[in-house]
């Protein structure tokens, strides 16, 4: 599901009635959070409630982000979690490679892994390739910043980089985008969303729902891009060469043909879940 959902809606765990509305929404994957949208009351509650859930069938995948596995309430969380089968667990305060491999031996799921500190960025390949179930690592933005005693949100970009990078060195998919936490700002959203997409993520995190529309607008191939990757697949049957100038000019390699196959996977899956109208290959 990584690389392929475009948002990741954010459910607070203490509220089990806005799980069913956020399955028969338009987030692409929804989030059940057991972390920060949770205060310290109502943590058993939550963690009950995931339980409860991810033993259930829903339309769309289910993950769940924990608490802090050294934390007290982490632990908890992987223990009450392992071997139900979840579709995926978010672990948030990632810097060690080997507790991660400790966490996903007992969990057996998927692990979206969040980086949020120095060391952990320092480590982000480490923790891409620590286990077998690691699906991704993208950043918690929020702490990130606090712990590198930084102001400027352009701090970020290296750390952004670093992450792609390492997931992409890793042999995983594109990473998803970290949230953006002004809701009202849907403007801002979008053009951090589209630069986020023009620099190697895929998809980001939201946390109210009319941020899902933006952002699945911004992640699905528009029919520019589809139309342009079918004409550049057609043009193969043409060729007996490795590389090649197309009609525009365009220098084509394999590198090349191997994004616009996955433009076109994208594009067919988006159409097939009629989120929005691009021709089918």
């Amino acid at each position: 599901m990584i690389g392929k959902a475009r948002s990741w809606l954010y459910v607070p765990a203490h509220r089990p009635e806005l799980l069913a509305k956020a399955m028969a929404g338009p987030a692409d994957a929804v989030v059940y959070d057991l972390e920060d949208a949770v205060g310290a009351q109502d943590k058993d509650t939550a963690r009950a409630n995931a339980v409860d859930a991810v033993g259930k069938s829903w339309p769309k995948p289910l993950w769940v982000r924990i608490n802090p596995p050294e934390t007290p309430w982490g632990e908890r969380d992987v223990a009450e979690l392992a071997g139900r089968g979840p579709a995926g667990v978010r672990v948030p305060k990632c810097d060690s490679p080997d507790a991660v491999a400790r966490v996903a031996d007992r969990l057996g799921a998927p692990l979206h892994l969040l980086v949020e500190s120095a060391l952990g960025l320092e480590n982000a390949f480490r923790l891409a390739t620590c286990h077998s179930l690691v699906a991704s690592v993208s950043l918690g933005e929020a702490d990130l910043l606090a712990d590198l005693r930084v102001r400027d949100q352009t701090a970020l970009d290296w750390a952004r980089q670093r992450v792609v990078t390492a997931n992409r060195a890793a042999g995983l998919p594109s990473p998803p985008h970290a949230v953006w936490t002004d809701v009202t700002d849907t403007a801002g959203l979008t053009a951090d969303s589209e630069a986020a997409r023009d620099r190697g993520f895929f998809g980001r995190s939201v946390v109210h729902p009319r941020q899902i529309a933006p952002v699945n607008e911004v992640f699905t191939p528009d029919h520019t891009e589809v139309d342009d990757a079918r004409r550049l697949l057609d043009s193969l049957r043409d060729k007996e060469s490795a590389a090649w100038l197309d009609e525009r000019g365009r220098f084509v390699d394999p590198a090349v043909v191997a994004r616009s196959r996955w433009v076109l996977d994208l594009a067919a899956q988006f159409a097939t879940e009629g989120t929005k109208a691009c021709p089918t290959p």
